[in-house]
């Protein structure tokens, strides 16, 4: 057992690790990290290299995405025989993005006890260097790897009046802004990369330029990206003609996309907008 833990049953540590600087991690983290009995890690060799900083020898088991189902059941098994665990992701916060919803969810059922260990997050972070004045935001996490998933999802953001964040990767940056300046347009962003790291690299600008950026450099490190709010300016039409006629003088969205923000706006069928949408786009 931990030198400090003298529960029956065990409890489970969410763990907050740093970001990218080991500076950045808390006391409290160490001093949990110390004392449990096993450190379930999305990455035990990332995390291993942490431990071994800080001289901590606790040992480590394997807690991936692929095997969060089995593994968590494996781990509340070893809370009830009394061992206690924190759970840690390859950086950050884990549950944000990362595995750790299944542990927690399954530890709760069985009335075991959940502590938090806060610490770094990238979406903080992020946000306390952006400049946003907006209170709200929503937080979509890493947008779909296919192309028209993500379109989408885009399309159906288009109107949302608060600041939208995405977590991604760096080969997929490119493709994410290009769909957003094509689909939401061109609005003002920041993107966060690198975070607390030697390069970090923090840029404000219109998504176009954001865009070249990505496009003309040698993208390293998850990005955090911020795409401010569209000025609201509201589609003026009688009928579903004159809607389509709108949206094809004043925005650059395609006839799919124009079609599929239409039949969700008016809880039409999508298949007859767009037959009358491929109609009204070929007049000149």
């Amino acid at each position: 057992m931990g030198a400090n833990i003298t529960e029956t049953v065990g409890t489970l540590y969410i763990t907050a690790t740093p970001i990218g600087n080991l500076e950045d991690i808390t006391l409290r983290a160490l001093r949990i990290l110390k004392e449990v009995d096993v450190i379930a890690a999305e990455d035990t060799r990332h995390t291993r290299k942490l431990l071994t900083h800080f001289d901590i020898t606790t040992p480590l088991i394997s807690y991936y995405r692929e095997r969060e189902q089995e593994r968590s059941i494996q781990l509340v098994e070893r809370m009830l025989g009394g061992q206690s665990i924190a759970l840690v992701s390859d950086a950050g916060t884990p549950g944000i993005s990362d595995p750790g919803a299944v542990l927690v969810n399954l530890t709760r059922t069985k009335g075991l006890t959940i502590v938090p260990v806060p610490g770094p997050s990238a979406l903080s972070t992020a946000l306390s260097v952006s400049g946003l004045t907006d209170s709200s935001f929503l937080f979509a996490g890493f947008a779909p790897s296919k192309k028209s998933q993500r379109r989408i999802l885009l399309t159906s953001l288009i109107d949302h009046p608060h600041p939208i964040i995405f977590y991604e990767s760096p080969r997929r940056i490119q493709g994410l802004l290009s769909d957003i300046l094509q689909i939401m347009g061109d609005r003002n962003g920041f993107w966060a990369r690198e975070l607390t790291k030697t390069h970090e690299d923090l840029q404000a600008g219109k998504i176009s330029g954001l865009l070249e950026l990505a496009s003309g450099t040698k993208n390293r490190g998850e990005f955090v990206l911020i795409i401010h709010p569209a000025k609201l300016v509201k589609a003026e039409g009688e009928n579903i003609e004159e809607l389509l006629l709108w949206y094809r003088k004043n925005t650059t969205l395609s006839v799919k996309d124009v079609s599929r923000k239409l039949a969700s706006d008016l809880g039409l069928s999508r298949s007859a907008i767009y037959q009358n949408a491929l109609i009204i786009y070929k007049k000149k």
